[in-house]
């Protein structure tokens, strides 16, 4: 008689929590750790030759974390594994033939997995972005290779300055170390687990405290986009764009050049890359639509903005260390946004609403947003073009030296 299959439901697989190997009928089981940590476990019995003789040998593999890996996804791995054994074919040997991915090609994979439970595809834009743009340094490395030392390297530069960032990245690098071990790339303990294993070696991380981005006086901009102008590098021209624009850095960093309309001065970004998660609508000034067509003319990539890695845009720490080359303190890209904001509200009469969705931030409560379904392009248009106006404009005795550090 055949043994029953699909025995566990998702309720059950949620709530079991006493250890041990729970089945679910054709050589799956959902293994619970005394720690309460769940994975999958596929067994089968293979014949062997042992000093001449044949026997039958129990074998297992892992199939991945519990609840990484859900239930229908572990029974249809289990059920092409149940497949191959009954032809003769032994599936760690089939896993094997699969050829050991980098860090990157394993993120790609793992996303690719993911994708029908992120909660939509800016949540899996974000996972991506944090983990390439931080986790640079072990992109190239296979994950079997990676240890604890190469984690720790990538989060020990911003474990206290980016706490809630590099408390994210360490939990994502956990988990895209524990697909590579489901999927038979890798062994032993997770180099990037906190409990009993990082939380001996790193420091007690700050607090995060919400508060102001630090941002420049709106007074002060016009000369620093003047200085911008004076550098070549790819990420200048980024970051003008950016304060030109009253965009986020990730808005900006990720443009690809489908999103532009240049007959329309339009740049359109998607409902993914938005932290509203609402399509937004930027009308590009005449110095806007300058940078953009000037880069569009020798354009190498997909990318309005491209990076160092080929098919990459550029990354987030590249504001940061252009900033620092400048020797301009107490000022991050997202704080332009402020600057934008206070000179809107103190040096202009445009409407409050106007700047706000300038700014893509929500206007009005529930109702309110119900009845308003313009995005009043035109008049941020002219708010946009008044402020690219001033940015590119040094009015002597209006603009305060910039505060910088001496040179050693």
């Amino acid at each position: 008689m055949a043994r029953p299959l699909n025995k566990l439901t998702d309720t059950e697989c949620k709530a079991v929590l006493r250890p041990g190997r729970h089945g679910d009928g054709g050589g799956l089981y959902l293994d619970v750790k005394p720690t309460g940590a769940k994975s999958w476990v596929f067994v089968w019995t293979a014949n062997i030759v042992k000093d001449g003789k044949q026997t039958r040998r129990w074998k297992e593999m892992g199939l991945g974390a519990y609840p990484a890996v859900k239930l229908a996804t572990a029974r249809k791995l289990a059920a092409e594994h149940r497949e191959g054994v009954a032809h003769g074919r032994d599936p760690i040997a089939e896993r094997r033939k699969e050829a050991e991915p980098t860090f990157g090609e394993c993120v790609d994979k793992f996303l690719g997995t993911m994708e029908s439970q992120w909660r939509n595809a800016k949540h899996q834009a974000q996972w991506r972005m944090t983990l390439t743009d931080y986790a640079a340094s072990i992109t190239a490395m296979k994950v079997s290779s990676i240890t604890t030392d190469d984690v720790l390297r990538v989060l020990n530069p911003i474990w206290q300055s980016k706490a809630e960032t590099a408390s994210r990245l360490r939990g994502r690098i956990e988990r895209v170390l524990t697909f590579a071990k489901g999927k038979g790339w890798r062994s032993g303990e997770n180099p990037a687990t906190w409990r009993g294993h990082l939380d001996g070696v790193l420091p007690v991380r700050n607090r995060l405290t919400r508060g102001h981005h630090k941002a420049m006086r709106y007074v002060d901009v016009p000369a620093f986009v003047q200085r911008l102008r004076g550098h070549d590098a790819m990420s200048a021209r980024a970051l003008e764009f950016l304060i030109l624009t009253a965009a986020r850095s990730g808005e900006v960093l990720n443009a690809t050049w489908r999103e532009f309309d240049f007959d329309a001065a339009l740049w359109t970004v998607p409902a993914s890359r938005m932290k509203a998660g609402k399509e937004h609508r930027v009308p590009l000034s005449k110095p806007a639509v300058v940078i953009a067509k000037a880069l569009h003319e020798v354009r190498i990539s997909e990318y309005v903005f491209p990076g160092h890695a080929r098919g990459r845009p550029l990354s987030n720490m590249a504001f940061a260390k252009l900033i620092e080359r400048m020797k301009v303190e107490g000022v991050t890209p997202h704080g332009f946004r402020s600057a934008f904001r206070d000179w809107a509200g103190d040096a202009t009469h445009f409407p409050r609403d106007v700047a706000e969705q300038a700014l893509a931030h929500r206007v009005g409560d529930a109702t309110e947003r119900a009845y308003r379904r313009s995005d009043a392009l035109e008049k941020r248009r002219k708010l946009m073009d008044a402020w690219a106006s001033y940015c590119t404009v040094v009015r002597s005795g209006n603009v305060v030296k910039l505060e910088s550090k001496k040179s050693a």
